[in-house]
């Protein structure tokens, strides 16, 4: 099953011939699926997806990813045997591996047999997206002029050094307020409701109440919006949105 090219947003990753980056994403797992199919739609990339290993093989194929999201468990054969087949047609597309394993010896052996990273269930969206990234710049698929730096009025966050400046002052960020303030400049002026920002900063199947995130918008907001007009703004019943200041 494949998904048609979705518009880049700015600062998306693109082909040399300005094309969307193709993601071929196998999980046998639809939910999961389906989870990271509009996560990397909303990057702007080309989604493929496979939930078996021949299907993955045939998919491969025929779209010529430019890298792979593989789970290790398959229904039909072992994802390791899948990477050797994508390999045999595409020598150097990159691999990321799922996998519900968190052996030592399962992540060797991963990595041994080809692999390029690995991140293990349940995991964070913006984690995958951002392993992604990381393996695309070490290609050579991507159009060397991609801008790194997301800016939203005088709010930026460069995507390569986790800096982020408002108004040229650098503002120190944990690491989930800066994956929760990457996803808000990566959608701005879109309401994100606490579900979808629950989905994309923190585990899939996080199990955890919507009030991680309205605590996570209020650190956010003291560091961001302190002192200056506010950029964060809430919409009851709705979610949250992110805009320049007034």
């Amino acid at each position: 099953m494949s998904t048609l090219p979705q518009p880049a947003g700015p600062g998306s990753l693109r082909r040399p011939d300005g094309q969307p980056v193709r993601i071929l994403v196998v999980d046998d797992e639809a939910t999961l699926t389906e989870l990271l199919s509009m996560a990397l739609r909303l990057e702007g990339w080309e989604v493929h997806t496979a939930g078996d290993g021949f299907s993955a093989i045939r998919t491969g194929r025929n779209v010529q990813p430019d890298a792979v999201v593989l789970d290790v468990m398959l229904p039909d054969m072992d994802g390791l045997e899948v990477l050797r087949r994508l390999r045999a047609a595409a020598p150097d597309v990159p691999v990321l591996f799922l996998t519900a394993k968190d052996a030592v010896e399962d992540r060797i052996a991963g990595l041994t047999a080809g692999g390029d990273d690995y991140v293990t269930k349940p995991f964070s969206l913006e984690e995958v997206v951002a392993r992604l990234r990381g393996l695309l710049r070490r290609t050579n698929v991507l159009a060397r002029a991609e801008s790194t730096t997301l800016a939203v009025g005088d709010l930026t966050l460069d995507e390569d050094s986790h800096e982020v400046r408002r108004g040229g002052r650098v503002i120190a960020l944990t690491a989930t307020e800066y994956e929760l303030l990457r996803f808000l400049m990566r959608n701005p002026r879109r309401v994100l409701s606490k579900a979808q920002i629950l989905d994309r900063v923190w585990n899939y199947d996080f199990g955890g109440q919507a009030n991680v995130v309205e605590l996570y918008i209020s650190y956010l907001r003291k560091k961001i919006d302190a002192g200056r007009s506010p950029m964060i703004h809430t919409l009851r019943g709705a979610g949250y949105v992110l805009k320049p200041a007034e």
